[in-house]
């Protein structure tokens, strides 16, 4: 007889605790594993990936990478450099679009339309976004009436 054998089955008690603490363990990481980007997928991606960040240093939009990614205001953000996340999370106000995902035009007549991050434009060191081309001129032509007009109507839209 080697070992702890168990006649009447023929097995070792302890292979059979051992390949349960395996796959266990297995299980455990895989469980764990196909959580973390199924949570990341939850929260929605802000300015479709761009890095917000680079409006404002490199007066230009900039796609930002997956691995430099940080989460403020229920919302994804992706930066081009991690000095850009760095100042992002010192002050994400500053640097964050206003109106959240949403084109800043449309919002001044009641609409949502999400914007496009090449159509953008920086005012009194906020950054606003716009839906097409044209959004940045016409919202420049009476940009304090306008501001105000989006800020009310975007106080108006329920939140989920």
């Amino acid at each position: 007889m080697i070992g702890n054998q168990n006649d009447a089955e023929g097995t070792y008690p302890m292979h059979g605790q051992f390949r349960a603490s395996v796959v266990r363990l297995f299980l455990a990481m895989s469980f764990s594993i196909a959580i973390v980007p199924a949570a990341a997928d939850t929260v929605p991606l802000a300015i479709r990936g761009y890095d917000p960040v680079a409006y404002f240093t490199v007066g230009a939009p900039v796609r930002g990478l997956p691995q430099l990614e940080y989460e403020w205001d229920e919302q994804r953000y992706r930066f081009s450099r991690p000095e850009h996340r760095e100042l992002f999370k010192a002050d994400p106000a500053r640097y964050a679009p206003q109106f959240a995902n949403r084109c800043a035009m449309a919002l001044t007549r009641g609409e949502i339309h999400e914007p496009h991050p090449e159509y953008w434009l920086i005012s009194d060191g906020k950054l606003y976004l716009f839906g097409n081309r044209s959004g940045p001129k016409l919202f420049k032509r009476d940009l304090t009436r306008n501001v105000a007009k989006a800020r009310e109507k975007d106080a108006q839209i329920p939140r989920p």
